[in-house]
């Protein structure tokens, strides 16, 4: 299927992308390059429809974030596409003029904000000198990474998650599972590709989303993090709440979230979540 959207039927949308890598890919048969394959495809279709895109990350050269803002600038045509939302940790922890250096790389079309503590832009150079923080606190970690998820949810009208780890992660929840909670519990429509395994497959799990793969654990599996079993029933008693929908309506009907639970087509999957996008804003 191709689904391009009108010009400018997203103006005014932004949406919100969560994305890290999941420890299912092998045994599915995928590589890290899909999870990128699907970005440029949802780019390719939500930015020349006028919409942006934001993402909580870091400016790692390798990472997300250089990635989005290199597909971005071909169809932003020099308005901003892509707000990048840097954790306290993760813009404290470069050298002030590197971190410039990055900001700087980016250009026009990637707008890139730094927090504080609590999830508030600050200026970066703020009461620091050259000199980065080579080490945190883990409780400093986990505010940092709840206050710029919190910022990136007040900031977006919908969330795509796709992967993400059960482990090794430094938030108080899994990342993924943090975003979809604080997504879920202000209301935003949700996009789960969970073909790709990982959290999200998790998530639709445990908000009964139905189409989602069950990868089961290998046998020499650690014993789950107590912060991940935390995550999963903290999203079950919200979609078990009386008087909420959970997941909240995404513009597609219940046959399409199924497909986009189980959807491994980058293609695929951006333009499913596009029709969504689109029936929310009256353009489909």
């Amino acid at each position: 299927m191709s689904h391009v959207l009108p010009p400018d039927a997203l103006k005014g949308t932004r949406i919100g992308v969560s994305v890290a890598p999941s420890a299912d890919l092998d045994r599915l048969g995928l590589a890290e390059s899909d999870f990128r394959a699907v970005l440029g495809e949802l780019v390719r279709i939500v930015v020349p429809a006028g919409g942006e895109l934001a993402y909580g990350g870091n400016l790692s050269p390798d990472g997300y974030t250089p990635f989005l803002a290199e597909r971005a600038r071909a169809y932003a045509h020099g308005r901003r596409a892509l707000l990048c939302c840097l954790a306290w940790t993760e813009h404290r922890r470069l050298p002030l003029s590197e971190l410039q250096r990055r900001r700087d790389q980016f250009g026009e079309p990637a707008e890139i904000v730094c927090l504080d503590a609590d999830g508030t832009p600050v200026d970066p150079a703020a009461g620091r000198g050259e000199e980065p923080v080579s080490a945190f606190a883990p409780e400093t970690r986990q505010r940092a990474l709840t206050g710029m998820r919190r910022h990136l949810t007040r900031h977006t009208d919908a969330h795509l998650f796709l992967g993400g780890r059960r482990s090794g992660f430094a938030g108080a929840l899994p990342g993924l599972m943090e975003e979809a909670f604080l997504a879920l519990e202000a209301g935003r429509p949700v996009y789960l590709a969970a073909g790709y395994g990982g959290v999200t497959a998790e998530i639709a799990h445990a908000l009964g989303v139905g189409g989602a793969p069950v990868v089961p654990d290998p046998a020499d599996a650690s014993p789950p993090d107590p912060r991940f079993l935390d995550g999963l029933a903290r999203l079950r008693a919200l979609a078990e709440a009386p008087a909420r929908r959970v997941p909240p309506g995404n513009g597609l009907t219940g046959a399409e979230t199924r497909e986009l639970a189980g959807c491994r087509d980058p293609h695929r999957i951006a333009a499913l979540v596009a029709r969504g996008l689109g029936r929310l804003r009256g353009s489909t």
